[in-house]
């Protein structure tokens, strides 16, 4: 019972110490405040890997802060971007699902906020040229716009994102690695959907994979949502582990180290 106790505050310490490195930073877009957050790696290298965090629907949370410190102990440069800005914070699942539609069909908008964070992991020490843009659901849909807004990155990474865009916008080359993590039995993307993303990936010539994970619904990555499949999103350790994993093997095939 005792190591249980100091496991746990292990644990504990561990996270609070990981959260501690996090610094908030302030920028704008326009008049418009942002908040997001950076760390530095715990190992620094020459080549100053960075890693930019596109958010769920709902914007920085703890999820986002958790892989930001693991990237940053993995080596990793890491920016957690803010795409809604002071004063837009989603209260409620209905709130967010208006807030990130709204960015998916004003499209160029998001690709500005993406723009934006990049500039600020720059300024946090990454080197510009040595950067891969990964998100989170609706910030999943913002890795893949880095991607089709020709952004100046190594690669892009969706999990359980949004694969949909307007039919009628133009397809232009994908120039980037594109990896998408994606739950087999997600309710929220369509077969529509997948076969238009994927006939545009091979549209656009891109160096593209998709891995499906079995039994994982959408927001396969965050313990938050519980393990009830029935409601749509909901964990699944086993394609969350999986997924990291996948991820990093493709910093190391892009990124220098």
């Amino acid at each position: 019972m005792k190591n249980i106790k100091y496991f746990i505050l292990g644990l504990l310490i561990y996270s609070n110490s990981s959260f501690a490195q996090l610094k908030a930073t302030t920028y704008k877009d326009g008049n418009q405040v942002l908040n997001g957050f950076k760390i530095t790696p715990a190992k620094k290298s020459s080549q100053k890997p960075g890693i930019l965090i596109l958010p769920a629907w709902r914007g920085v949370d703890k999820a986002s802060k958790d892989i930001a410190a693991d990237l940053a102990s993995l080596g990793y440069y890491a920016f957690i971007a803010d795409i809604y800005g002071a004063g837009n914070y989603p209260k409620d699942n209905a709130e967010a699902g208006q807030k990130s539609g709204y960015y998916k069909t004003n499209y160029k908008e998001y690709q500005k906020r993406i723009s934006l964070a990049l500039d600020q992991l720059i300024k946090a020490g990454a080197n510009p040229d040595n950067i891969v843009v990964i998100g989170y659901c609706f910030g999943g849909t913002g890795a893949l716009e880095t991607a089709r807004a020709h952004l100046n990155v190594k690669g892009v990474v969706s999990f359980h994102g949004g694969l949909a865009k307007d039919a009628a916008r133009t397809i232009e080359p994908i120039t980037v690695p594109v990896l998408v993590c994606h739950g087999a039995d997600d309710p929220y993307e369509s077969k529509e959907e997948i076969t238009a993303f994927q006939q545009e990936m091979r549209d656009t010539k891109a160096d593209w994979q998709m891995i499906y994970y079995a039994n994982a619904v959408h927001g396969f990555t965050n313990p938050e949502y519980g393990d009830d499949n029935s409601k749509g999103a909901a964990y699944n350790e086993k394609a969350a582990k999986r997924s990291f994993e996948h991820l990093k093997l493709f910093l190391h095939e892009v990124l220098k180290k």
